[in-house]
C-alpha cells in the first residue's frame, strides 16, 4: 500500500487502504485519446491541405494537452483508494487536492454497478453509493466486476443492517 501523506485528515491510522484497478488509467487514457487524438488528427489535416502555418497550434495544443494528461492520469488513479471500515466507507482522491468521503452504512439508500462500453472493453466497473442527501453520494471508479459485485453485496448488506438498528 502506497501512503500518499503521514496521518492526518486523509490518512486515519489503522486504516487499511485498497487500491483501484490500474486498468482505470488505460480507460482514462483511452477516452482522452479520442477525445484529444481526433480533432488533433482532423487539425492536422485541415492544417496540411491548407497550407496556413498558424492551424498547427491547434494539434500542437491538443497534443501539449494529451501528453500531460497521459502522465497526469496514472498519477491520479494511483491516488484513488477505499477502505471498509466497522461502521462507514472511506473514499480518498487527490493527489494536489485531495478528499476523503466517509460514508456510514446508516445512510446508504442504495449501491449502483455500473459499467458503460469503455469500462465494460477494459474489464472494470464503478459502484455508486446513494445516501438520502446527493450531495454525498459516492462514487469508486475502476473496480474488478467481481470486486465491485462483492462490494456492492457487502454494502447493501451493511446498509440494511444498520437501517434495521434504527
Amino acid at each position: 500500500m502506497e501512503a500518499l501523506g503521514v496521518g492526518g485528515p486523509f490518512d486515519p491510522a489503522d486504516v487499511r487502504w485498497v487500491a483501484v484497478s490500474p486498468r482505470l488509467a488505460s480507460a482514462r487514457l483511452a477516452s482522452t485519446v479520442i477525445v484529444l487524438g481526433l480533432p488533433a488528427l482532423g487539425g492536422a489535416v485541415a492544417a496540411g491541405l491548407s497550407g496556413l502555418a498558424g492551424l498547427w497550434a491547434i494539434p500542437a495544443v491538443l497534443v501539449a494537452l494529451g501528453l500531460w494528461a497521459t502522465w497526469l492520469i496514472p498519477r491520479q488513479v494511483r491516488a484513488v483508494r477505499y477502505a471498509e471500515r466497522a461502521d462507514d466507507l472511506l473514499i480518498r482522491k487527490g493527489i494536489m487536492f485531495r478528499s476523503m468521503v466517509v460514508v456510514p452504512y446508516g445512510r446508504m439508500q442504495y449501491v449502483d454497478v455500473q459499467a458503460g462500453p469503455l469500462a465494460r472493453a477494459f474489464g472494470i466497473a464503478s459502484v455508486q453509493l446513494h445516501t438520502a442527501s446527493p450531495s454525498t453520494d459516492a462514487v469508486i471508479d475502476g473496480l474488478p466486476p467481481a470486486e465491485a459485485t462483492r462490494l456492492r453485496d457487502q454494502l447493501a448488506s451493511r446498509g440494511e443492517a444498520r437501517l434495521a438498528g434504527l
